[in-house]
């Protein structure tokens, strides 16, 4: 009986511990430490629902940090744009087989490309599978009817960084020469929290 009740002691105290979010979030671990997510599926539901199959199926374990957009002259504390990941420099062929993602743009979500936003990366409207990109500092030129994509349509924001900026700066802070890192970054798994 004694026993029981420990159990149920540690149960409560472990259920009461464990953070309880309204949005889901997903941790994904790198090689420099781990980066929290924040996902907004009320606003982006088809980019949040394709990209948590994706983390479900594992698709970014064992991927990489391989692009990078930043001022190569200013200190990484100072500096903005993106980091860029996925599985195109590790493993291409996982993102061979999944359907393309219908645009959730920014007009429509309401989501902009703020300091912390992760945002899918597309050729065309419709073509987002699995690359993604972190802002650092507010990228405005990816939302909706500005000049970063030649139609027009920006990149489907859908979350937020939740902790873990500083790896995200350290990221940033990588060698790289035009807009690829020397090496490429690991991201080592990515798992619902």
């Amino acid at each position: 009986m004694n026993k029981l009740i420990v159990i149920l002691c540690l149960l409560f105290f472990i259920s009461c511990n464990h953070p309880h979010y309204d949005y889901p979030h997903v941790v994904m671990a790198t090689q420099f430490g781990d980066i929290e997510l924040e996902l907004y599926p009320a606003k982006a539901p088809k980019t949040v629902a394709a990209f948590l199959a994706n983390v479900k199926a594992g698709i970014y374990d064992n991927s990489s940090f391989y692009r990078v957009l930043k001022a190569e002259e200013m200190p990484t504390d100072l500096n903005s744009g993106i980091i860029q990941g996925g599985v195109w420099k590790t493993a291409a062929q996982k993102a061979k087989n999944i359907p393309g993602i219908p645009h959730e743009s920014t007009k429509q979500t309401g989501l902009l490309h703020v300091d912390g936003t992760i945002s899918m990366a597309r050729s065309d409207t419709g073509t987002a599978r699995s690359e993604f990109f972190i802002c650092i500092g507010n990228q405005n030129s990816f939302d909706f009817g500005n000049s970063g994509v030649a139609d027009g349509q920006g990149y489907a924001a859908f979350g937020k960084v939740f902790s873990g900026m500083k790896i995200v700066r350290k990221i940033l802070d990588q060698k790289s020469h035009g807009d690829s890192f020397d090496e490429k970054i690991e991201i080592r798994q990515v798992s619902l929290q």
